[in-house]
This record gives C-alpha cells, structure tokens and sequence, in this order.
C-alpha cells in the first residue's frame, strides 16, 4: 500500500503544479510560492475536516481527500482570476536555465566567485541537509515535550480534538502544522523523518521568497540571487531547516506574504490580493507570534497597498484585501485551534500560567517594560553581533571574543547593565553564551551583521535611497521592538529572529542595485574586498553551523557520534543526557505494543516512550494543571515521576541521573509499573 500511497502523493504534487499554473503569472518564482500556498492550504483545511469526521488517521481518506480540497481552491480562483491564459512548465523551466547561464556568463571574475562561493557553501549544505532530514530522528526539547508528541495523540486517537496533554503546548498550540505532518507521516507509510519535510521544505520557500521580493524590488538577477543564498546561509535559519520547530515554516508564509504584497505594488494585479489573504490565513492559523509580526506586516501593506491616488482607489484596495484576509482567516485562522482555547482557557493563547511564563505581564509596570523591554532590544542586538557558526570552533570563539572587546567596554562605559538587571529576562543576559545556546539557536551571523546592519543604518540615515526600503526598515524595526518588549529576555530567542532576518535579507540586494553601493561596477575596491570577506565568513560559518551542530552532528565531533549513527534514545535525549539512562531501560522493558499510562510532568520528554516504530500507545493521566487521573483500565504499564504519583513496593525504580550538573531542567526520578 505503500507504494500507493506515494504514488498518489507525487500526483498531487503533480495537481497543485498544475493548478498553480492557472493561478501564477508566467514566473518561476511565483509558481513555486503559489504551489506551496495551495499545498499547505489544501492538506490543512483536508485536516481540519478529517478530524471532524474522526478519520485523522485514516491514509485512505487523505489520500483522496486532498484532491477534492485542491479542486475547490482551483475553482475559486478560477472565479477570482479569469481568463487566466495557461502556460507550460517546462517550457518555462527551460528558459530559465538559458537566463541563469547566460547571467552567471555575464559576471565579471570577481562576481563569478562570490557567487560560486555562496553557491558552493550552499550546495554542501543542502546535501548534508537532506541526508539529516532523511535519516536522523527528530530530538527538539518542544517536539519532544509537545510538537510531535500531540502529532502522535491525534494519530493514536484518530482526531484533533482538545483531549488535555501534559505540557500545556499540546492543547494550546495551533493544529494547523499537525496537519501537515500527519500528512507527510501516513502518505510516505509511517516514515518519521516525514515529520520534518514541511519544516525542510519552508527552508527553500523562504529563500524563494527572500529571491522574488528582491526580484521585485530590484528587478536585478545578481541582487536577487545575492540576498537569497545569503538568507539561505544565515546560521539561525539553518539550525530549523532539519528540525521540527515552528518558526522556520512562519516564516515562509510570511516570506510568500510579503511577495505577493510586493507583487501586487508592481502590477497592480488583484490575484495578488487574493493570495495575500490566503497567505495571511495559513501564517495566523499557524502560530500565534503572527501576532507580533502584524505591525511589520500593516507597514509593508501601506508601501504595497494603501498608498493610493485618490481616496476611490484606496477603499478598492483596501476592501479587496481585506475580504480576502477575512475569508483566509475564516478557513484557516479560526478552526486550528484559538477557538477552543477561548472555551477551554479563557484565552485565544491558553491558560494563565503560560501566558505569565513567556510575557509582557512579567515586566510590571508600563515604565518598567519601557526600561526593561529598551535594555532587551540592545541585548538582544548585542547576540546578534556574534559569529555564530565560526565560533562552533576554538580558533573561531578566540576571534568573536576579540571582535566583541569594544561592545563589552562600551556596555560597561554606558553603564547599560544587561547582565545584572533581571526581572524580564527567563535566563539573565551574559556577554557570552552558552555553548549549547548560541550552538543550537544562533542568530544572523556575520552576514547579518556586517551587511544588514550597515546597510539598515545607510538607508535610515538617507545614504542609500529607496523608499521600499525605508519601509522595510520600519518593519524590520517593529518587528525587533516586538520581540523585545512583548516577552522577558530569551537566550533562545535566535529561531524567532528569522522572521526579521528575512525582512532583513531584503536590503542585501542594495548592494548591487543602489548605484551608490552596486560593487558590479568598475572601481569601488574596497566595498568588494569587504563584501567578498564577509561572503567567504559568513559561507564558511553556514557549513560550520551544519557540520558542528550538536543536536544534530553529520559527523562524529565534541566527543559524540555521528547523528546517522548516534542510537535512538542517546540522539533523543542530548538535552537532557541525564534521563538517558531511565529511558533506555524503559524501551528495553516495554514491549512496542504496549498500552502506557504517563504520570509525568509538564517539561518531561514524552515523545521517544512511543518506540522506535511509535507503536506503543501512550495515555495521559496528569493533564496541565487538572491533577493526576485514575489509571485507565486498556494500561499495561505506568510510567512516572515520583512527584507524581508515590511508588508503591514492586514498582521498577528507572532513576536518573542525579550527578550530571548545569542542564536548564533536571530529570525526575523515574519508576515503571507492571499493571497486567
């Protein structure tokens, strides 16, 4: 069946190519951003019906049923777009292969091995990439405690609905990612790694859109394809193109947002509109942090869409866009979740305490969010001037301590304190980060900021002259001030800067379509040499922040083997190396098919106890803030803390270990029961 199944994935993908291509003007570009909107629409809004009817799980029914949604979007925008004249695809393949040989062709010496460099770096990464996304297993502290842990109750359970998990992300976050991998999960015949194609895939999406929008806004191939490879090699982008987190797949909604906004502003055309609230749908309905992005996005939209002529115009614009996010919301905003927290929590988000844990409430008063949310937006500015992924090597940590000498005296001279204030912060600030923190959840790197920034500040200060760019500027502003005053300060707050560095990705291609900074023109030798030492840095710190990733080693480093060959329970549990032990023996105990009762707490890492072939059926009896509940009946085993549930003679004390020292959150004390 297996083979069926996949047969019918590739002619679905086969079906969204060709319903795009009566959606997308003749575009590469935009038929490949239109065919990532249409497939994350299709499999989401098939999810949310599936799980109504109680057939989550059921891989017939997806595998028909995604056809039926595709084709109502396909008659909409029919309607929406008439008489929209149809286009082949190879054809269009083939001319763009000529375009690209005859522009690389075209490149001075110097052009041709800066982007043989980013070319080169990118293209060991996207092998190396795949290879892990393939065939390592998924090992996030969230995914482990929520993200695919709720993936696998739905599945077990046959629906999406709120049935009250451990750690409170289970029932609160948006449903509208399972969707997508329960999808990708049951049409490939159970293949884990399948969890993380849509978050693999929203990786290229991104660099897809970073290239049309500066495609849009330049209209020059060299500037286009500059400032996407360039994203695609931002450390903190990589880290989330082989993992199962959110962000990176919010950000390429945003991504093809913003493209079709950019679109529409050249053409005028009101597809774009359409597909704007399209895409603002899916993005919302996919994450709440949207929310903190919403005033970048209004900005973007005033450049794009508000700035009219005459008022008639305006209010054409406007009322078109705004349907358009109405319905988008309607169809994939509302039903993926927020709904159901209102009735269940009192809140579109979830319940008090998270919301206390990870907010704005903990500043206090109005004036000390003022001063605390302004001493975060220089922190974090501070972590992004760092040269993460050189600094994964001891040669590469010895230049970024050096390099940030002067930001230290600075600080100290201006008697900022960052690092002794810390009533918003969830881990205080410090000069320098833990390893495990700046290895795993980097920032921008040197191409962020040794090119975005200066370019930022030139276009702010009116040396470089655009007025999108000033725009843009805005945007990217608001969307920084947003993460620093809506939330204590979070040293793993890298992964949500990638929204803003694709904002940012946008200013790179000034630097060949500014006349006052266009490095393609004879002369200008010193802004080539910069900009070809920053290329040649920031290309050997994206490979860098691949081959010494820790969570995820493609080869053995730091003392640990090579992710492909790391065993499962080791590779799930690198976090939190001291449950590593308890665990082990909880698989060799537990026989695959089990049934499990879990009386764990809200941070244990729940996913790895499904198995190897996550068979084993696992229930929850100690619910986010509703106490423990009755062992069902169907359990064969209880797993628990002893903060849970007190052990009883006979029960299996797994342990944990207790001696290894500096971990964010420590291991409970494990035991196992043999109820039959």
């Amino acid at each position: 069946m297996t083979v069926l199944y996949l047969l019918a994935f590739a002619l679905f993908l086969f079906y969204i190519g060709n319903t795009a291509a009566g959606i997308a003007r003749r575009s590469l570009t935009e038929w490949i951003l239109v065919s990532f909107i249409l497939f994350a629409g299709s499999v989401i809004l098939t999810g949310f019906v599936l799980s109504g009817l109680s057939l989550t799980a059921t891989t017939p029914a997806w595998a028909v049923s995604v056809f039926l949604t595709t084709t109502l979007l396909r008659l909409a925008f029919s309607k929406l777009v008439p008489n929209q004249e149809r286009w082949a695809i190879r054809e269009l393949l083939q001319e763009r292969r000529g375009t690209f040989r005859d522009w690389y062709g075209s490149l001075s010496t110097y052009l041709k091995i800066i982007f043989g460099t980013l070319f080169l770096a990118l293209s060991i990464i996207a092998i190396t990439n795949l290879l892990l996304v393939l065939f390592t297993v998924p090992n996030e502290w969230d995914s482990m405690t929520g993200h695919l842990n709720r993936v696998m109750q739905y599945i077990q359970r046959g629906s999406m609905k709120h049935f009250g998990g451990t750690n409170w992300n289970i029932d609160t976050y948006p449903k509208s990612v399972c969707t997508l991998q329960i999808y990708s999960y049951l049409i490939t015949g159970k293949f884990e790694n399948a969890f993380k194609l849509i978050h693999h895939l929203a990786y290229w999406m991104a660099a897809v859109a970073v290239f049309g929008s500066t495609q849009r806004l330049t209209r020059s191939l060299s500037a286009s394809f500059f400032a996407a490879l360039a994203y695609a090699l931002f450390p903190d982008v990589l880290m989330q193109a082989t993992t199962t987190e959110t962000d990176i797949v919010l950000t390429a909604y945003m991504g093809t947002l913003l493209y079709f906004l950019f679109s529409y502003h050249n053409s005028r055309d009101y597809r774009y509109l359409y597909l704007a609230g399209a895409a603002f749908g899916i993005a919302y309905g996919h994450k709440v942090t949207f929310t903190l992005l919403l005033p970048s996005v209004f900005v973007i939209m005033i450049y794009t869409v508000f700035w009219a002529p005459d008022l008639r115009i305006f209010f054409n614009r406007t009322l078109r866009l705004a349907l358009s996010i109405a319905v988008g919301m309607c169809l994939w905003t509302f039903p993926t979740g927020y709904l159901k927290n209102i009735s269940a929590f009192g809140h579109p988000i979830g319940p008090p305490t998270a919301l206390k844990h990870q907010s704005v409430e903990r500043a206090g008063s109005f004036r000390n969010l003022l001063a605390e949310g302004s001493r975060n937006f220089v922190r974090y500015g501070y972590d992004h001037v760092n040269l993460d992924g050189l600094r994964n090597t001891q040669w590469g940590l010895d230049m970024n301590v050096a390099m940030r000498k002067p930001l230290v005296w600075l600080e100290d001279t201006l008697h900022l304190r960052l690092d002794e204030e810390t009533d918003f912060t969830i881990v205080p600030f410090t000069f320098n980060r833990r390893f495990d923190f700046y290895n795993v959840n980097p920032y921008w790197g040197v191409l962020g900021f040794a090119l975005i920034f200066p370019l930022l500040f030139l276009t702010l200060i009116g040396v470089v002259r655009s007025k999108a760019h000033l725009f843009i500027a805005a945007a990217l502003l608001l969307h920084f001030a947003a993460l620093s005053y809506s939330a204590p300060y979070d040293p793993f707050k890298g992964r949500y800067f990638v929204g803003t560095g694709l904002l940012g990705a946008l200013f790179l291609g000034l630097i060949f379509a500014s006349p006052r900074l266009d490095i393609s023109r004879p002369g200008r030798l010193l802004g080539k040499i910069y900009v070809g030492l920053v290329v040649i840095l920031g290309s050997i710190s994206g490979v860098l922040a691949v081959f010494l990733n820790e969570r995820c080693l493609p080869f053995p480093a730091f003392g640990r083997p090579s992710a492909f060959a790391g065993e499962r329970i080791y590779e799930m549990t690198l976090y939190r190396p001291d449950i590593y032990t308890p665990y082990k023996r909880f698989d060799e105990l537990v026989p695959d098919s089990a049934t499990v009762a879990l009386g764990t707490i809200n941070d244990d890492f729940e996913y790895p106890l499904y198995g190897k072939t996550l068979s084993r059926r696992l229930i929850t009896i100690n619910p986010f803030e509703q106490g423990v509940q009755p062992i069902p009946r169907e359990a064969d085993y209880l797993f628990f803390s002893k903060n849970v549930i007190k052990p009883q003679p006979g029960d299996i004390r797994l342990g944990t270990d207790t001696t290894i020292h500096g971990l964010i959150v420590p291991g409970e004390d494990y035991y196992l029961r043999k109820l039959k």
